[in-house]
């Protein structure tokens, strides 16, 4: 098994560019995936996606190059081990507000004597290699969720669970536990603040402070705060976008930016 990418990225002092999936399609997974992005991240919490799908997600994200990783619904061992089991390199684990809870969810994602997980990593072994149980303790990234209030209390408590890679921002829940009406690229002073906190914090136990993002321009101010993984909203999102700007060009009589590869 090679060394995970993302880890590579980290240890030249860089940040990580992340692309997330809500279409339940291995198609536009692999569209993702050959996009650019340095990992892509399938979403089986608030995604339209399931294991049934996200199986062919996974191996089509592999083939186009981009790191796998996949949100599991809930802090449940079950999907996650399966989600490791099926070739995903990083689980981000949604709604982790204490220590204990962070430290059910890194168990999931390690082997003992490290953690409880089950061995039978049946796509995982051949796609990654036969050494890919002792490779998966460092090479498997797992993100807790921090997006409440008391997650944020309890932040120290959270990031210093061993084998914890790093903290995963979710800026719509956060807002709204603090009672903020933002849900995307908060800017708020006490969201912010709290945003800075959380950075303060990883920093201080050597983890990794992700993000997800609206914007382009949103996602460069968190890499100028600290954090060093930037999701840019969705491929559903995505896709809206550019449909509805390409609409809106020729309604209105203007011309769009040449896209390059034919019209299919």
């Amino acid at each position: 098994m090679q060394p995970n990418p993302l880890r590579t990225i980290w240890a030249q002092g860089s940040y990580v560019v992340n692309g997330w999936c809500a279409i339940p399609s291995s198609w536009s997974a692999e569209l993702m995936a050959r996009a650019g992005w340095d990992s892509v991240t399938l979403d089986l919490q608030h995604g339209l996606l399931d294991y049934a799908h996200a199986l062919p997600m996974l191996q089509a994200i592999n083939l186009a190059g981009a790191v796998p990783m996949a949100r599991a619904p809930w802090n449940e061992p079950g999907i996650i081990m399966k989600l490791l089991d099926a070739g995903a390199l990083g689980i981000v684990c949604p709604m982790i507000n204490t220590r204990d809870e962070c430290e059910r969810f890194v168990g999931a994602c390690r082997y003992a004597p490290r953690g409880y997980r089950s061995f039978g990593p049946t796509r995982a072994r051949v796609t990654y290699g036969s050494n890919y149980e002792q490779a998966a303790a460092d090479d498997v990234l797992t993100f807790a969720m921090v997006e409440t209030a008391e997650a944020l209390a309890n932040v120290e408590a959270i990031v210093s669970v061993p084998g914890l890679t790093g903290v995963y921002v979710g800026p719509a829940d956060l807002s709204l536990s603090m009672g903020s009406p933002e849900r995307s690229d908060p800017t708020r002073r006490e969201v912010v603040a709290a945003l800075d906190t959380i950075v303060a914090a990883c920093q201080k136990h050597n983890v990794i402070a992700g993000i997800h993002c609206g914007s382009t321009d949103y996602a460069l101010k968190m890499v100028a705060k600290g954090f060093r993984l930037v999701t840019i909203s969705s491929d559903g999102n995505l896709l809206a976008a550019a449909a509805s700007a390409a609409v809106k060009a020729l309604r209105g009589g203007r011309a769009s930016e040449r896209q390059t590869g034919g019209i299919y």
